[in-house]
């Protein structure tokens, strides 16, 4: 399948899928909703940005193409990210930035298949995954040469139908099958390894009969290379990639601090957040902040 995606604006290669404007994109979407998940979202940016920048494909930037491969954001509560990258496509606008989980706005706080570029309804912990593992199938039957990542969050793999789906993707031999776990080192109500200490996350992947490396979450240009390398494989096994990251990356307050899981942004926050990307420090109506 030709490579062909494109976004909508001028900008050069190397300059699409910027991170910091990535995260001012989620700031905007935060506020003007006043609602939660930065931090979540943040550690995400730069495993989306190579993903949409150099390795998913969608023939004519359409994100229904029949040839497409598949992004299945199983831990859905990060979808803001998603949703920056999608605006950064045109496949959103920058109403629905700025109308972001609003009365009557067709962007949610989860991922909804329901908007074409999301695969799958998720934020049921667990539920991506298995979905993801199907499509996988779906694929490899159908004979076609579409590849499925599927991105969870470590907290996420607590849950059993991981495993589940870990099985039957080895049993099947999926290798049109990535997994990237996001391991910021927090879920919700607190650190991963005081809720349930999960161990070498890529040796159980190994375990249960992937390929598994593990990288850098924020360095783009390992991520790059160890999606590239992994897809030259030939050991015929579904593979993992553990992604190691921080959650709230980007703006130093909110950096290995759980309460931006569920804290919303005020007009303070909102400008010292926008200010620690040191990009441009203007609001939604474009007024200097």
């Amino acid at each position: 399948m030709q490579d062909t995606l494109q976004d909508r604006s001028t900008q050069s290669s190397a300059a699409r899928f910027d991170a910091a404007q990535l995260r001012k994109t989620v700031l905007d979407m935060a506020f003007a909703g006043n609602t939660v998940h930065i931090g979540c979202a943040f550690s995400l940016i730069e495993i989306l940005a190579v993903l949409y920048r150099q390795h998913l494909r969608y023939p004519g930037n359409d994100p229904k193409a029949a040839q497409r491969d598949y992004l299945v954001l199983s831990k859905g509560h990060g979808v803001m990210a998603q949703y920056a990258c999608m605006y950064e496509l045109g496949w959103l606008q920058r109403q629905d930035i700025e109308r972001y989980f609003a009365d009557g706005s067709d962007l949610k706080g989860l991922s909804d298949s329901r908007i074409p570029g999301l695969e799958v309804t998720s934020g049921s912990l667990g539920h991506g995954f298995s979905v993801g593992v199907g499509m996988a199938l779906g694929a490899r039957m159908r004979k076609t040469d579409q590849k499925t990542y599927i991105v969870v969050g470590d907290g996420e793999i607590n849950e059993g139908p991981i495993w589940e789906g870990a099985l039957f993707a080895a049993h099947h031999q999926l290798d049109n099958l990535v997994v990237i776990v996001d391991e910021n080192g927090f879920q919700a109500m607190g650190r991963t390894e005081d809720v349930l200490h999960l161990g070498d996350i890529a040796a159980k992947f190994e375990a249960f009969g992937f390929e598994a490396v593990k990288v850098d979450g924020h360095d783009e240009a390992a991520l790059d290379a160890a999606i590239t390398a992994l897809w030259a494989s030939t050991t015929g096994k579904p593979k993992a990639i553990v992604a190691k990251t921080t959650k709230g990356r980007g703006v130093d307050f909110m950096e290995h601090d759980n309460i931006w899981h569920y804290t919303r942004l005020n007009d303070k926050t909102y400008a010292e957040a926008v200010a620690a990307l040191g990009i441009e420090k203007k609001n939604l109506q474009g007024e200097d902040l």
